[in-house]
């Protein structure tokens, strides 16, 4: 009996976790969508309404900070590089196919090992290592880097912001085993996010259509939405059993591109998706394998 209720807790978790890649295809449509925009723009509509939602969430459950004083470095820290990291995935969600950015911001969950040895001092095994390594290979056929690449640019972003985005998630591990609930480090970095970008806004604002502004209220409800639901997820099961559930994100995003913006991604772009997806589903066999 115990058996099947975890076996239904788990599928639970791959519905909520490929609910949550939808939800974050469908943002980078939206933001694609909103225009020629600035990212600081983007990033601070994206937050904001993150930042209402996640505060609701708040209120609704009674939740507040831990009163941990030792906490609040690695908030700021979480909130910093998801910061840079929303940066450089909506310039590459700008400049490339959303197939390329979307698998160059997947590249976090490699980075994320890398960064949980130095950070949270956790043992890595060889195996992890050389698929993180090959998994790396594998970002090279999608950022192309030659000097005749003149997507070379946002490849690079993108893929910076992957590594931002790693640095960002081995601290939501760090704060959520100090005893932080995961609508306050959403609304504490939303709220972080939208205050630092503030300033650059209100230098450089563009002026929107009504159009674009409501591009970018459904991008923010969109990454809202998947904020909840991979939190969900991995409050369901380990991350060891269904994280790999999360790269259906770049079939969303590829179907997504094709139908809305008629984009079709290169062979050595292929080549690169399956080498990671392949070295995504070899680390979900061998964590497994780890933890029988």
């Amino acid at each position: 009996m115990v058996e099947i209720m975890n076996m239904k807790t788990k599928y639970k978790g791959i519905l909520f976790i490929v609910m949550s890649a939808f939800f974050f295809a469908l943002m980078n449509m939206f933001v694609r969508l909103s225009g020629d925009l600035p990212s600081i723009q983007k990033s601070f509509f994206r937050n904001a309404i993150a930042f209402v939602i996640a505060a609701a969430a708040m209120k609704r459950n009674h939740i507040g900070f831990s009163g941990n004083k030792g906490n609040r470095k690695y908030l700021v820290f979480r909130s910093l590089f998801g910061t840079l990291g929303i940066l450089c995935n909506f310039y590459a969600v700008d400049h490339l196919v959303l197939a390329d950015a979307s698998m160059l911001n997947k590249m976090s969950p490699f980075f994320a090992i890398f960064f949980s040895v130095i950070i949270l001092k956790e043992k890595v095994k060889p195996a992890q290592v050389l698929i993180v390594v090959t998994a790396f290979i594998g970002s090279l056929f999608i950022i192309k880097p030659t000097v005749t690449n003149m997507e070379l640019v946002p490849a690079l972003i993108g893929f910076a912001g992957g590594v931002c985005a790693g640095l960002a998630y081995t601290y939501v591990r760090k704060l959520s085993s100090c005893g932080e609930k995961g609508p306050f480090i959403v609304a504490f970095f939303s709220g972080f996010s939208c205050l630092v970008t503030l300033p650059f806004l209100i230098l450089d604002y563009h002026p929107m259509s009504m159009q674009q502004l409501v591009m970018l209220l459904l991008a923010g409800t969109a990454a809202a939405g998947g904020q909840f639901t991979i939190t969900a997820a991995y409050s369901c099961a380990p991350a060891r059993e269904i994280s790999v559930y999360d790269y259906s994100q770049i079939l969303f995003s590829a179907g997504f591109g094709f139908l809305v913006f008629g984009q079709i991604p290169d062979l050595f772009s292929w080549i690169g998706y399956v080498i990671i997806i392949s070295m995504a589903v070899a680390m979900f066999l061998y964590n497994n394998r780890e933890n029988a």
